[in-house]
């Protein structure tokens, strides 16, 4: 591996990341790195130690918002960012190493995914603007829009895996296979870092056949670091009085979302308040909840103890898996949402406007997050439910007529769930208020709500 190579780095968060290689590359001090991986990682693991030794020119991702490191090199002018939606880079990379030039996928319609001008690099006085992102050709398929999106090809693929044989095929676990198999087929020249090397993987356990691996190395340290341990019988910290009106709210939302939930559903749930949703479920219904990270049946958190660093959820938190789940690659993850194969989707944003508008990837200037999956989850056809806190910090309005932050996508939400009440999106009438907080008034609600909504004549108490 030489200066300027293009490196794609399988995982997601840190787990199922080649973090070995990360190590040897920081040691042979390569230089002007060009990154495609999902996530930019976290400050002190992964690629956060290449962009630490200032080792990375360039990131290829879906999601940053966990390197405060690269927000602030970003901002700063020193590196380039080229946001992909999640599942778009998962296609891309599938349809690269399947010998496939290009492919039409509709996430990102409606954005600066498809308009182009998003900042992929700004100037050092941080204002200046250097470079941005080029629009994308779009085309309609039985009346829908679609962007054009080619394949990634990359000089070096570095994945991990769990087990090699002698043959080079590769079998993953649990979480970690996650974007691991998609970046391995794009790549000239393909590494495999390895838990353990064996005789022989049964063939019908082998997860990536041998034909698509150059190098396999077994791991000298095995770290799996845990990136947000989480246990659902942790006892509850002591929290100041804001953090706790404020965990009261989300707690609230969560409890009214899990009545979205219907027994023999398929839903994904989103990072944030959603991830409560897994939690409170219990018991309650009998779903399938599936994770963009490669799961279907996730359970709630783990007991002290038991929890598995190979096994989290989308918001990179320690989970259990539910009976009868199963383990997918990245882009099974999102064939699942764009095939209709899932009844709902459950994520929460940062604004949302009359319209059925979703905002909740980036505030300008200030944070870079990236759009991870949710471009793709709202394109995808299934019911979208929002939940999100009515109002933000200092009681900053969050629905609106209009977002005023690069949207997510466009007409999208079917429900709306906050603190003070749930609105259903009419395609005709737009956001009707159909249920009510019991510690609030419609007047209320209108005069921290600058979007236009109707009152059901049969308005009900939310949390009756």
């Amino acid at each position: 591996m030489k200066d300027g190579a293009l490196v794609a780095m399988g995982g997601f968060g840190v787990v199922g990341i080649p973090e070995n290689g990360v190590l040897a590359m920081i040691e042979k001090k390569i230089k002007n790195l060009r990154i495609v991986s999902n996530i930019a990682g976290i400050d002190t693991w992964g690629i956060g130690l290449l962009l630490q030794h200032d080792q990375v020119v360039e990131i290829n991702a879906s999601y940053v918002g966990e390197n405060p490191i690269f927000e602030k090199l970003y901002l700063t002018g020193g590196i380039s960012l080229n946001l992909i939606p999640q599942g778009s880079l998962a296609e891309r990379c599938r349809m690269a190493a399947g010998g496939m030039p290009a492919g039409y996928m509709k996430a990102g319609v409606g954005t600066c995914v498809e308009t182009g001008g998003f900042p992929m690099r700004v100037g050092l006085d941080g204002k200046s603007i250097v470079q941005v992102s080029r629009p994308k050709e779009k085309r309609v398929f039985d009346e829908h829009e679609y962007l054009l999106e080619e394949g990634l090809h990359v000089d070096f693929s570095m994945i991990r895996a769990h087990q090699a044989d002698k043959y080079g095929n590769l079998r993953f676990r649990k979480t970690a296979r996650n974007f691991n198999p998609d970046m391995a087929g794009i790549g000239d020249v393909v590494i495999a870092e390895v838990d353990q090397i064996v005789d022989e993987i049964p063939p019908d356990q082998v997860h990536y056949p041998g034909c698509f691996v150059d190098r396999v190395y077994k791991s000298p340290h095995m770290y799996h670091k845990i990136e947000r341990i989480r246990y659902i019988d942790a006892p509850a910290a002591s929290k100041d009085s804001k953090s706790s009106t404020k965990d009261s709210k989300r707690q609230k939302i969560a409890a009214r979302a899990t009545k979205e939930l219907k027994d023999g559903m398929y839903c994904n749930l989103g990072v944030g308040i959603p991830v409560a949703v897994a939690n409170t479920v219990i018991g309650k219904v009998d779903v399938d909840l599936q994770g963009e990270n490669g799961i279907v049946g996730m359970g709630p958190y783990p007991k002290q103890g038991q929890e598995d660093p190979d096994l989290i959820n989308a918001g990179k938190e320690t989970i259990t898996e539910a009976i009868g789940h199963s383990h997918n690659r990245s882009s099974d993850a999102f064939g699942m949402m764009r095939g209709k194969h899932l009844h709902m989707t459950m994520l929460g944003s940062l604004q949302v406007s009359e319209t059925g508008d979703i905002a909740n990837w980036i505030i300008p200037g200030q944070k870079v997050k990236g759009m991870g999956g949710a471009m793709d989850l709202v394109a995808c056809g299934s019911r979208v439910v929002v939940v999100m806190e009515h109002v933000g910090p200092g009681g900053t309005a969050k629905f609106l007529p209009k977002c005023t932050i690069p949207l997510t996508g466009k007409g999208c939400i079917s429900t709306l769930i906050t603190d003070l009440g749930v609105f259903e999106f009419k395609p005709k009438e737009g956001f009707v208020l159909t249920e009510i907080a019991s510690d609030t008034t419609v007047e209320k609600i209108k005069k921290c709500t600058p979007a236009k909504f109707s009152v059901s004549s049969d308005l009900k108490k939310m949390d009756a």
